[in-house]
């Protein structure tokens, strides 16, 4: 058990935003309204998965839809505690935790506000080890753990709650609801039992983003390599340096999604890379080879900076690196690859592990 503060925020909104590759949102946007809970209601109790009492109630909540219209409609924070609070209603107990559903520079930061204004604890854990584009995308689902009841909530005072037949049926209706309440809404959903964050999350999560944020501040300041820090920090490994030359994006079924390109610069120089994405970045290729696909993480990093590179702030010229990281290894497994393997996104390549 430790305390969040103001001060560990901007390590750990960095971190959060290489392990969401590309996806999870703007880190800069998640960290500003932290800040705000934490000022306001003081620092935020994290606790690890194993001191979750079995009988506990654990409520997530996050952000869905696309993150290009969420640097435009920024979120006030009132959101969340508004579809957390619809679904302790529905469920007629109160949350007595909190957890990430996935680690996003926004959505790690999400459940921080929502600690911080309910006063409950956030477990060091989140439902993916990564960011995924659909919200079936979480280990509870290969566990069994329906993701409704659920609720949704917008900055105009709307909420939704809804109990669907499948998760894949809840991403359907939670989906086509973010779309009308303009292709961004705060959900609430995977409500979990303490025994059920100890089988079915990542362990640590908060903790690992925290240290690959610094691991990059670190470097950076000592005028070192800041990607290679963050490469060791994963475990993964560094695949491409490059330079942007063209990004086909756009916004379609409340996703972002499109194509980066990439010129090769150093020992890459001569070589092509591209990056497709889905708000998280899915598929990356050296000319017509595969290097690292989903359900593995395909990072960009600022090249000189270590800074990581969201699919929306993917612009001309811009100098990244990509390293990809193994992903947990319960999406290794055939129900993990049928789940969110490149199959489910239409890509006809066999996975092949990083």
């Amino acid at each position: 058990m430790r305390e969040i503060t103001v001060d560990d925020l901007m390590d750990m909104a960095r971190g959060a935003a290489v392990l969401g590759t590309g996806g999870g949102g703007d880190p800069y946007v998640g960290r500003l309204l932290a800040q705000q809970a934490i000022r306001k209601h003081g620092p935020v109790t994290l606790v690890g998965v194993d001191e979750v009492p079995d009988d506990a109630l654990v409520i997530p909540a996050a952000f869905m839809g696309a993150p290009t219209v969420m640097l435009e409609k920024i979120p006030s924070g009132a959101e969340i505690t508004a579809a957390l609070r619809a679904l302790e209603e529905l469920l007629g107990r109160k949350a007595t935790h909190t957890v990430s559903i996935e680690a996003g520079g926004l959505n790690s930061m999400i459940p921080i506000v929502a600690a911080a204004e309910l006063g409950i604890p956030l477990v060091d854990a989140d439902g993916m080890g990564r960011a995924f584009p659909e919200l079936q995308m979480l280990l509870p689902t290969l566990g069994g753990i329906a993701a409704s009841p659920m609720a949704l909530a917008d900055e105009r005072g709307n909420s939704v709650t809804m109990r669907t037949l499948d998760n894949v049926w809840a991403e359907r209706f939670a989906r086509t609801a973010t779309v009308e309440m303009g292709c961004s809404a705060a959900v609430s959903l995977y409500a979990l039992t303490g025994r059920q964050v100890h089988d079915y999350t990542v362990h640590g999560t908060m903790t690992l983003c925290q240290q690959v944020g610094a691991a990059i501040r670190e470097a950076s300041g000592a005028h070192a390599d800041p990607v290679e820090a963050a490469t060791v920090a994963l475990g993964g490994t560094r695949v491409f340096d490059g330079k942007l030359t063209d990004v086909e994006r756009r916004t379609q079924g409340g996703f972002n999604r499109g194509e980066a390109s990439l010129e090769g610069l150093g020992p890459d120089t001569g070589e092509q890379m591209t990056v497709s994405f889905q708000n998280e970045n899915l598929v990356a290729r050296r000319g017509d080879e595969v290097v690292a696909s989903v359900p593995d993480l395909i990072c960009m990093l600022d090249t000189d900076t270590g800074e990581p590179v969201t699919t929306e702030s993917l612009r001309y010229g811009l100098r990244v690196s990509v390293v990809a990281v193994p992903c947990d290894p319960r999406w290794r497994s055939p129900q993990g690859l049928e789940l969110a393997g490149p199959g489910y996104f239409g890509y006809e390549h066999e996975y092949v592990p990083v």
